[in-house]
């Protein structure tokens, strides 16, 4: 019978007008009697169906389930939840169990909620489906969406419903629609509540453990280029979601503890008068919005540092560590954990050690972490294209601010003076522009390397001292004095051997006579006294730090100039050239005769 009547519904569904269908959910929603239009209209429940007669059997099937979703039973089946024994009389028990089961499948209100419940399910993953499906359209996702969580809302007693909630995630973590499409349904309307964001970093950390087992399976497996694309897929959308996803705030006031579910209030309020009811008011109260506050910020802290273990592709790798000081660490509940991850990413070197450098400094200077060499580290990143690198500016701000502590030594100081002095000599004008201010602001802060800016060979100063004392004006100069050597070795990595104590700023009088006039007039700032503190301050990178030949041309066409050079001559020109640059030539301009 079963399968005649599937053939049956099958050839009346292909004659159902939208009208029609309209009519038979009006009927099952007036009497029992017509409970057989439901598997029809779930039929319908599909992306191959028309949009429009996917939106009616849903506002039907949605307007059906509602009353009746605190009346079905969980997912387990009804012999199981109703039987309660003791494990250790299972066999003492198990022909009174039968007995028990059999009762219980016979009472008809129980078998027709059993499958109600079944087809509730069965409801709940077409919805999936439909979601997630390229068929669909962007409206069609929204309706279905809204659906799904209405139904988180209510079906658990009113308690949010993590595992429909879990399932949706997961339905879009591995569909082929882009995530950024179901994001801008979630984040304007469902993620300003302080439940739906707990549960998606519970969800998010669940689907981060799985990612690394298949990752560690995948390196195994023969198909390890497919499986390895299907992971840095599902990565990129994990990062996508949590990125979105607003972190938990430090103050948060009452409009933060909006719940999407709000039945927990007035659960609490209510004393229990027996166990079971007490017991049930603790789990509610586990989730009530105060506790979830508190909680959400430990979630957040797991989700992404499980996150941040899983094999990143490059491009999301680098996008997290552009905006991980701003997006993740304030919300931290110890940011600490952070240090593993960032201290690999600075020992990477190259673009990754630079945007890793920003997160690192705020770890060593606001949470107490204690790096080794890092000063060494940071002294290697100095090469000539970091300064057209795209986060070349937070990191020379940076640069400036891990060299601004008065207690660094002197040869470390001079080492990164000496350094970015000979870096100068090789960067764009913007680059050299940056390079002084730097060095000017490490003069200013250091005045125990002061002498570099014009330091005489000390060979020299040896060799008029002795003849001051001989006054012999035929004594010969050693042959181990060299005159213009420059004892800075700028391969050394150790700055204690780098000898730039011993050198001098000479590259920055170079800059004296630089092409570009900008940077030749901005040299002349290092020729103030620098040791008195008082008549100077210290420069602003940030004026700098973003420079590049547009800001520079920019900067010269505003610029007011007060004299203009002008050609003057005393008698006007008759050839190019005059007899005095080239003796022994003529040069006779051949006149052509005038016609008429």
């Amino acid at each position: 019978m079963a399968s005649i009547l599937s053939k049956k519904q099958q050839k009346k569904k292909e004659n159902l007008t939208l009208k029609e269908l309209k009519s038979l959910g009006s009927d099952l929603l007036s009497s029992r009697a017509h409970i057989n239009n439901l598997p029809l209209l779930l039929s319908f429940i599909s992306p191959e169906s028309p949009p429009q007669f996917v939106v009616e059997s849903l506002l039907s099937l949605q307007s059906f389930f509602t009353p009746l979703l605190s009346q079905l039973p969980s997912s387990s089946s009804p012999s199981s939840s109703s039987t309660k024994r003791p494990r250790s009389q299972e066999e003492e028990d198990d022909s009174s169990k039968t007995t028990k089961t059999a009762e219980v499948d016979e009472d008809p209100e129980v078998v027709f909620k059993a499958w109600l419940r079944s087809k509730f399910d069965e409801f709940v993953k077409l919805l999936l489906d439909v979601l997630v499906s390229q068929q669909s359209e962007d409206t069609l996702r929204d309706v279905v969406l809204g659906t799904l969580m209405e139904f988180i809302k209510l079906l658990n007693a009113g308690r949010f419903h993590s595992s429909i909630y879990n399932r949706i995630l997961n339905a879009i973590i591995h569909s082929a629609v882009d995530v950024d499409i179901f994001l801008d349904i979630l984040h304007p309307k469902y993620f300003n509540y302080i439940d739906v964001r707990y549960f998606t970093y519970i969800s998010m950390e669940k689907f981060v453990k799985t990612l690394e087992a298949s990752a560690v399976s995948a390196e195994n497996s023969e198909t390890k280029n497919e499986s390895k694309d299907s992971l840095e897929l599902s990565i990129r959308k994990i990062y996508q979601v949590l990125s979105r996803t607003p972190p938990p705030q430090k103050q948060a006031e009452k409009s933060d503890h909006e719940m999407w579910s709000g039945s927990d209030e007035s659960s609490s309020e209510k004393k229990p008068k027996d166990k079971k009811k007490k017991s049930k008011d603790q789990d509610s109260n586990l989730l009530s919005p105060t506790t979830i506050a508190k909680r959400m910020k430990l979630k957040f802290t797991k989700a992404w540092i499980s996150f941040l273990r899983l094999p990143l592709p490059l491009d999301v790798y680098k996008e997290v560590l552009a905006s991980i000081h701003q997006t993740v660490i304030p919300h931290l509940s110890n940011p600490a954990m952070l240090c593993d991850f960032l201290t690999k990413s600075y020992d990477i070197g190259g673009v990754v050690s630079v945007m890793a450098l920003s997160s690192l400094f705020i770890l060593m200077t606001e949470h107490g972490l204690e790096y080794p060499n890092f000063y060494e580290k940071l002294y290697a990143l100095l090469v000539p294209s970091v300064f057209v690198a795209k986060h070349r500016a937070r990191f020379l701000q940076l640069l400036d601010a891990c060299l601004r502590s008065s207690l660094l030594p002197a040869y470390l100081a001079a080492s990164f003076a000496k350094k970015l002095s000979r870096l100068s000599l090789s960067v764009p004008p913007s680059g050299s522009l940056v390079i002084t201010a730097l060095i000017y602001n490490l003069l200013r802060r250091h005045p125990t390397i002061n002498h570099l800016v014009h330091q005489e060979p000390v060979e020299n100063a040896n060799e008029a001292n002795s003849e001051a004392e001989e006054d012999n004006e035929s004594s010969r100069p050693k042959t181990n004095k060299k005159l213009g050597v420059d004892y800075f070795n700028n391969q050394e990595t150790d700055l204690k051997k780098t000898g730039a104590m011993r050198s001098s700023l000479w590259e920055i009088d170079t800059l004296r006579h630089h092409y570009c006039p900008p940077v030749s007039r901005f040299v002349s700032s290092l020729e103030t006294d620098l040791t008195i503190r008082a008549k100077t301050t210290e420069m602003k990178i940030e004026d700098f730090s973003s420079g590049s030949y547009a800001t520079i041309f920019g900067d010269e066409i505003r610029r007011r100039v007060k004299q203009v050079p002008l050609a003057f001559y005393k008698a006007v020109p008759t050839s190019l050239f005059e007899d005095s640059d080239f003796p022994g030539w003529t040069f006779n301009i051949p006149q052509e005769e005038s016609k008429c």
